[in-house]
């Protein structure tokens, strides 16, 4: 059965509409590991740390995707209910168009500056032709990603979440297929590797695109439009929380492995990276259930409906709390079955891995809240509060923690410091909630 964005929502509504955005995200973290897990043992070692190393700067440059795919997918549900079906097209259509041609513009400059650029984030001779290659490859496939990136959100604007899980899936299957085609079977190296995940993303684009440039039964579809500067500015602000994420925890990543090299060496480096690859699957619950109702709660709050926002406020924390419970109930049961995966031919960096994901997981406790937190700002078109969540809580209180905890209890401190991070970003969510309770009627 088809659940609109004007529906009221019951805790089933709710589950069934933002679970295929939740499998989404878990899949996509899932195919992400399967990508490292191929170069790692089918071109090398020194192949999969050239890969790691440019692999934030170019995620950095596809979170304009990100920004401009959530903070525009919030405008345009507001717009949806305000009752403005034709000009949300046409928002629409421009952020698409304009995302293009940013897209294009970062392509041309990432392929001439990507030497300079590996070289600042420091490869050395052995590392640098993987680099520029994998780099400059997947900066040709620049657009695709951005627009896949993007489209995410719309998709559920669109009220076509399964439509977007298939495409996840879809795009997953080829990549895992291309990767084994050209890395195992033809010998690419990291080439091969860079244009399997081109390919697909180029497929996850093409899809939508061709959706929505059809006649369809959904609210959106492109349309004739025209530029307005105001409507991308306020895109850009809605969605900032999203890009400074994902700028903040580049930084935040390379802070957490020079400490780990001060206090463990290199397998601290290695428990950390198990850390955020198993961290994916379990963030990716929360992330999907932000990302699949923000657009519900942009368009009642478009269409002034004050107590379906108390409604989805309400049940939204309390599907987080016992989602937070259990998550955080299945890392610690599973910790070292997890750490075994990836290490268990080394019983002493087994243990410290096991160690580090239990301390680790209670963060899950209140992370879910943060970033739905965020994300409810956003879809209430308020990037200010938004991204004061996300500053603290991705990079000044994870900084902070860093250095400072390790001083305290040592190696134990770094796995603790995002538990206590995300402690202090929960009592700032908490205050953002509660000082805009009037402003939006929602309590």
């Amino acid at each position: 059965m088809k659940i609109q964005l004007s529906e009221h929502f019951t805790y089933k509504k709710l589950i069934q509409f933002t679970i295929p955005t939740i499998i989404m995200m878990i899949f996509t973290s899932i195919y992400g590991i399967v990508d490292g897990i191929f170069v790692s043992n089918c071109v090398g070692s020194d192949a999969f740390a050239a890969v790691n190393l440019i692999m934030p700067a170019l995620m950095m440059i596809g979170s304009f995707g990100f920004m401009m795919g959530t903070g525009g997918s919030a405008l345009v549900s507001k717009t949806i209910g305000e009752g403005e079906s034709e000009k949300a097209k046409q928002y629409f259509s421009m952020l698409i168009y304009v995302l293009i041609i940013i897209g294009l513009i970062f392509t041309i400059l990432g392929v001439i500056f990507v030497k300079p650029m590996a070289s600042l984030l420091g490869a050395d001779s052995n590392m640098m032709e993987a680099c520029v290659t994998y780099g400059r490859t997947l900066l040709l496939f620049l657009i695709p990603f951005i627009l896949q990136n993007c489209f995410q959100s719309f998709l559920i604007v669109a009220e076509r979440p399964q439509m977007g899980l298939l495409i996840s899936i879809c795009v997953g299957v080829i990549n895992m297929l291309l990767d084994f085609l050209t890395m195992y079977v033809l010998k690419m190296g990291v080439f091969g590797a860079a244009l399997a995940t081109g390919i697909s993303q180029l497929i996850g684009s093409c899809i939508p695109l061709l959706y929505f440039a059809r006649k369809n039964s959904s609210p959106l579809r492109f349309t004739k439009t025209k530029f307005d500067g105001k409507i991308i500015l306020q895109a850009c602000t809605n969605g900032s929380s999203e890009m400074l994420t994902n700028l903040s925890m580049s930084l935040v990543n390379m802070l957490y492995n020079a400490q780990l090299m001060k206090y463990a060496g290199p397998d601290g480096v290695v428990s950390y990276g198990i850390i955020m690859y198993v961290g994916f699957i379990f963030l990716g619950t929360y992330l999907g259930y932000s990302i699949g109702t923000a657009p519900i709660i942009g368009y009642h709050y478009g269409a002034g409906n004050t107590e379906e926002l108390k409604n989805l406020l309400k049940k939204s924390i309390r599907l987080i709390g016992v989602t937070s419970l259990v998550l955080t109930g299945l890392a610690e049961i599973l910790a070292q079955l997890l750490a075994s995966i990836f290490v268990s031919y080394d019983a002493e960096l087994l243990a410290m891995t096991t160690t580090a994901i239990r301390l680790f997981a209670i963060s899950y406790l209140m992370c879910g809240f943060n970033i739905f937190c965020s994300s409810f700002f956003t879809a209430l078109n308020n990037g200010a509060v938004s991204a004061t969540i996300s500053f603290f809580r991705t990079l000044v209180f994870q900084t902070a923690m860093i250095f400072l905890l390790p001083a305290l209890v040592g190696l134990n401190g770094i796995w603790l410091a995002v538990v206590v991070a995300e402690m202090l970003a929960l009592v700032v969510s908490t205050i953002c909630i509660v000082c805009n309770r009037k402003k939006y009627q929602y309590t």
